[in-house]
């Protein structure tokens, strides 16, 4: 959720929320609050809190604090990704002092880390790791070829235009299913080969000096001419892809389609083959982007042979880059993250060690993080609060007065069934078939990437497992999960400064409580609310219900659409829907859960603010962070999160209860009508 980015693909209709929550701590505590829990040295009293909440929170911090050089945003959540990342290199530093025996989880970790760290290893190797899958790709000599290098290359986790993935049915949820996705760009989404403005062309033209420079690098003859027919693949491939904003309709992206069917329906792409290759043997499968895929069918067999493999050659060397010598690692950090985002510096070796290993064998480390970093009575705390969110939603559904009684009882049906994932998972995935060895960094990632493949495979045909997390217990985030209707936080994101039992309760709800009732929320945004309590696409709202919830959410993308964090760059008020009501509607929620806490008891001053101010500058501060205009272009284009400062102004214009705590009142800046304030649960 907004500002920083969680950079691993989440399955489709997942939520993520990549907050910056800040100091947070669960009702109920033992001991009184010792602290306000307010960061009140980054606050800046210059500025009015009724004009600009967020730099009143945050001013000070925002003028005195750089963004450090090998980050392209910086705030109090990559704080906490810091302690993540240290904590997560002791564990894996002392793995590999153990000297596990052959195919141990020591062993497993602390070669894989070493493998990564033997640069000089790397640097003799060059391209040699990459011989057999270019000579593979050369091999390609008819649309049947690419096709079958299409599915082959899902195991290898090699980018291709097809993403394929097991998901559970949309509209069966006990039952998994393969679906495939649009996919295939190296630059962040189809709006950066589509605009015409100088910084989109120049961008254009620094991938196809990326392309030609790697393409180089491998060896491939004539790498400029081939950085050509890549760019020119691209471009074919950008123009038939779906917007953010298409891809974000649960019910649009929902095709099913027999094996026949849908080759009957996509002439060119023989489904059979494709599947057969890829090793999914399947009926039915769904079709994200059907008219994506009929383009693409057309694609395959028009675009040139040779344009076809110069382009899968780019993107098998883009992708394992970040493994091969340091000249590759360089060109790739040049392009993706100094010329694309704005980062300054790489990340130091040991950071993106950690990041591979984490990312091949998070559950090993997720064990030890959590007998680690996890307090054992933080799992019961924030049970505590989730469920007094889930009984001030349940009040805010009865309280609606815009929705009929029909839609209400189902609405509440839903709440009583939405499941709960706290800290880490009750069973932990197995690596016992990875081979991990010490000498060669390319074959693990590649076989890592085999392994979670298999996994999904081995789903099709068995009941969804509803216990299975899609995150490691050391992720700094928060999620919500549509198709199984559970909400899930990492042990990560629930210690200090987030979950805080020295902090003032009124903080507290403004920040771990505005987290929870913001996944709450997700089960009832534009998208999450087309599914029922047990995981179905299904239309449980009545018409006119339906109709008064569009209305509603309509003025909240005219609000967020008028936003320019950048001159002239807007936010897409249609992409960003989901989670500004998720904000909208949490820490409505929030406020609720937090006012029914008091049990009627007055909150009292601390650090000269009411509790209601304290609530409401623990929403502030939570978003307290700086993100460079690259990568804020980038956000723009395709991130469903509004930026930070919006996110925590955005909001409370909208709250009548800020008003009154702030005094807000016509001519301050953050003053709404009251007609033009938006309520929703």
């Amino acid at each position: 959720m907004g500002g920083p980015v969680i950079h691993s693909r989440l399955r489709r209709g997942v939520l993520a929320m990549a907050l910056v929550w800040a100091m947070a701590a669960c009702a109920g505590a033992a001991a009184p609050p010792l602290g306000s829990g307010l960061l009140l040295a980054g606050y800046d009293r210059q500025v009015r809190a009724q004009d600009d909440l967020f730099r009143f929170a945050n001013g000070q911090w925002l003028r005195t604090t750089e963004i450090p050089a090998d980050r392209t945003r910086y705030g109090v959540f990559d704080a906490l990704v810091d302690r993540s990342e240290q904590n997560l290199r002791t564990i894996v530093e002392d793995s590999a002092a153990r000297h596990g025996a052959a195919g141990s989880p020591d062993q497993q970790i602390g070669d894989f880390y070493a493998s990564f760290l033997d640069t000089a290893r790397r640097d003799a190797l060059r391209a040699a790791p990459l011989r057999a899958s270019l000579e593979r790709i050369d091999s390609l000599a008819s649309p049947a070829d690419l096709l079958q290098y299409f599915a082959q290359s899902a195991a290898a986790g090699t980018p291709s235009p097809i993403a394929l993935s097991i998901e559970q049915d949309a509209k069966n949820a006990a039952a998994y299913l393969p679906e495939v996705e649009q996919s295939g760009l190296a630059l962040p989404n189809r709006d950066y080969y589509l605009k015409s403005d100088p910084q989109f062309v120049t961008t254009r033209g620094q991938l196809r000096t990326y392309a030609a420079r790697i393409l180089g690098l491998a060896g491939v003859a004539d790498p400029d001419a081939a950085a050509g027919q890549v760019l020119a693949v691209e471009n074919r491939l950008a123009g038939i892809q779906w917007s953010a904003v298409q891809n974000r309709d649960a019910t649009a992206t929902y095709n099913k389609f027999s094996v026949t069917d849908a080759t009957a329906r996509t002439p060119g792409l023989d489904w059979k083959t494709y599947l057969d290759a890829a090793g999914v043997h399947t009926s039915d499968f769904v079709v994200a982007e059907p008219s994506f895929f009929t383009a693409l069918g057309s694609a395959l067999t028009t675009v040139p042979l040779a344009d076809w493999r110069s382009y899968l050659e780019f993107k098998l060397i883009d992708s394992l880059a970040p493994y091969l010598s340091d000249d590759f690692v360089a060109a790739r950090f040049e392009f993706h993250s100094r010329d694309l985002a704005g980062q300054q510096e790489m990340s130091p070796l040991w950071k993106r060690g950690i990041s591979v290993v984490n990312g091949a064998l998070g559950d090993l480390l997720g064990q030890r993080y959590v007998q680690r970093s996890f307090p054992p009575d933080a799992k019961r705390r924030i049970d505590a609060l989730v469920s007094e969110l889930i009984d001030a939603y349940r009040s805010s559904i009865d309280g609606l007065d815009w929705m009929s009684a029909a839609t209400k009882q189902q609405a509440k049906d839903k709440l009583s069934k939405l499941a709960v994932k706290i800290g880490y998972p009750s069973e932990w995935k197995d690596y016992s078939k990875l081979r991990v060895l010490r000498d060669d960094l390319v074959g693990n990632v590649v076989r890592s990437a085999a392994l979670e493949y298999q996994r999904d495979l081995d789903k099709l045909g068995k009941p969804v497992d509803r216990a299975e997390w899609i995150t490691t217990p050391q992720t700094v985030n928060a999620f919500y999960n549509p198709a199984r209707n559970d909400i899930t936080f990492p042990a990560a994101i629930l210690q200090p400064p987030f979950f805080d039992p020295t902090a003032d309760d009124a903080v507290n709800y403004g920040g771990i409580g505005a987290v929870i009732g913001h996944e709450i929320s997700h089960a009832f945004d534009d998208q999450g609310r087309k599914y029922d309590g047990t995981g179905n696409l299904r239309d449980w709202w009545t018409p006119q219900d339906a109709q008064r919830f569009t209305a509603r959410t309509a003025a909240l993308v005219a609000q967020y659409s008028a936003y320019q964090p950048l001159p002239g760059e807007h936010i897409n008020g249609e992409l960003t829907l989901g989670e500004n009501i998720a904000d909208l509607s949490g820490l409505t929620v929030a406020l609720r859960a937090y006012r029914r806490s008091l049990g009627g008891r007055p909150a009292g001053m601390m650090d000269g603010f009411t509790g209601e101010q304290r609530f409401f500058l623990g929403w502030a501060q939570v978003w307290r962070g700086k993100t460079r205009d690259k990568q804020l272009r980038e956000q723009l284009l395709s991130d469903p999160h509004s930026p930070n400062e919006f996110r925590a102004n955005g909001v409370v214009s909208n709250l009548p209860e800020y008003y009154t705590a702030f005094r807000v009142t016509p001519g301050d800046k953050l003053f709404r009508p009251p007609d033009q304030r938006v309520t929703l649960w």
